[in-house]
């Protein structure tokens, strides 16, 4: 007891236990510290891979947005296409050259008969202008109006009502 006694009499026996006491508490403080980064380190992995499988989730939605918008897209332009094939064939079918010369030149009477009956000029110029008119109306607003409400439009009141695009029988033979 008495070597006890006088180790802490020692100024150097109270400096080391001051220094193993501030030891001590870095050494605690650090372990604490340690303890909270570890907890806050598993935190942040968890929401990292939270928010990673969110932005996959999200990355695969557009995706499948975005395919079924471009498979859509080439939908419609098949689609397009075979309108366009279509409308051409119809354009082609016989007869149509005919009854289209026949509405032109029912417009170009009806404009010689107001302008200047019995001048071979003026009877040129209104086949032109009755072939514009009915180009006109083949194209665009008008030939809808001529299809959903006869006799409506320009060109579509001033054709005959007789002419019909079906076939003549033949009755003559």
């Amino acid at each position: 007891m008495d070597i006890v006694q006088t180790a802490l009499q020692s100024p150097f026996t109270w400096g080391l236990l001051l220094g193993l006491l501030i030891a001590g508490f870095i050494w605690k403080s650090g372990f604490s510290a340690r303890r909270g980064l570890t907890r806050e380190l598993k935190r942040v992995e968890s929401e990292f891979k939270t928010l990673q499988n969110h932005l996959n989730t999200q990355l695969k939605i557009t995706a499948s947005g975005n395919e079924s918008v471009q498979a859509e897209l080439e939908s419609l332009r098949k689609q397009n296409e075979t309108l366009r094939v279509n409308q051409a064939t119809l354009q082609q079918k016989p007869g149509r050259a005919e009854l289209r010369l026949l509405q032109v030149q029912e417009i170009a009477i009806r404009t010689m008969r107001e302008q200047a009956p019995g001048f071979a000029s003026a009877w040129e110029k209104a086949i032109r202008q009755g072939e514009q008119e009915l180009d006109a109306a083949e194209s665009g607003l008008s030939k809808l109006m001529r299809r959903v409400i006869p006799g409506l439009g320009g060109a579509a009141a001033s054709q005959p009502a007789l002419i019909t695009t079906e076939e003549p029988s033949d009755q003559s033979k």
